[in-house]
């Protein structure tokens, strides 16, 4: 793939200082880890993102999205296409009532905290998760008893022919740590959210509590990318890992954190393969000892 001729086409519509060919991931992924992607497309505007996905279609260039990188973790070999990064430029917020609609680039904690300032309640859990609003969505982002499809309402996606597709809660195929997006390729670029209101001190209290929660059993001063594995159904993937004495076992620079076994953190120079090949003997250790799978929920790219 000629990806200076994708550049070049690119350039047409967006801003260079938007485009990053051979972007190094690391930079944007909060492992801190993984290989470089042949175009990264930062697009400040809803028409620069449409350029983009609309240059990808015609040339054949293969792309992926991405919001705030809190998910992903790139392979080492990096990704030989262009990453559409959702951030900056797309993160409009409105309040109307009790119904906040936000533009998919926002980060998650910035929506809750607009919530908290309108006295709305109901995204107190999402206040400490890093990602964006987008990626909480395709995700269907969870904490502490709740998940983004208890109070979206609706989306607004670009379909890959261009268009755009409006969901329904009910059309958007919610599940554990999954959403209908995972599969159409649509690209999630506006979030309804329904919430209730609230009292302002209860809520800004609750997200206090939560962080220190959150800051107290998380290692939230190293690079990682959140719980890495999914919830087994009737398990709790720390326990499993920590029962398994795998807690604090470390391999190059990646580490089962010793604060929150659920979590695989980078303490230095770790590369996205001995991230993954730590991943690997977790999974084969507690497969081996308790019978029970465990599967990544973070995005593994490449």
């Amino acid at each position: 793939m000629d990806f200076e001729a994708v550049y070049r086409e690119m350039a047409l519509n967006i801003d260079e200082e938007r485009l990053r060919p051979d972007c190094p991931m690391k930079e944007y992924t909060s492992f801190r880890a993984g290989g470089n992607a042949a175009l990264l497309v930062e697009p400040g505007s809803m028409a620069e993102l449409f350029s983009a996905v609309e240059v990808c279609g015609r040339t054949g260039a293969p792309y992926m999205v991405m919001g705030n990188g809190s998910n992903l973790l790139f392979r080492d070999g990096g990704y030989e296409g262009v990453v559409i990064r959702i951030g900056p430029g797309i993160d409009r917020i409105r309040v109307e009532g009790n119904v906040v609609f936000a533009e998919a680039g926002m980060l998650l904690s910035a929506v809750a905290k607009a919530a908290m300032e309108h006295s709305l309640t109901g995204l107190e859990f999402a206040s400490g998760i890093p990602g964006s609003l987008g990626g909480a969505v395709f995700m269907n982002a969870g904490a502490y008893g709740g998940e983004m499809k208890n109070v979206v309402l609706s989306t607004m996606a670009l379909r890959p022919d261009g268009m755009i597709k409006d969901r329904k809660t009910e059309d958007m195929g919610f599940g554990y740590r999954h959403s209908v997006f995972q599969e159409t390729g649509e690209i999630i670029v506006g979030v309804k959210l329904l919430l209730k209101p609230g009292d302002q001190d209860e809520i800004r209290e609750t997200m206090r509590d939560l962080t220190a929660r959150r800051n107290e059993k998380q290692p939230v001063n190293l690079p990682s990318a959140g719980s890495f594995f999914k919830r087994p159904e009737g398990y709790f993937a720390g326990g499993l890992i920590e029962e398994c004495g795998l807690k604090g076992l470390s391999l190059g620079g990646a580490r089962v954190s010793p604060l929150h076994a659920g979590f695989i953190v980078n303490e230095g120079g770790a590369t996205a393969r001995d991230i993954l090949d730590l991943m690997r003997v977790v999974q084969e250790t507690v497969y081996d000892k308790k019978g029970v799978r465990l599967e990544p929920e973070v995005r593994i790219i490449g």
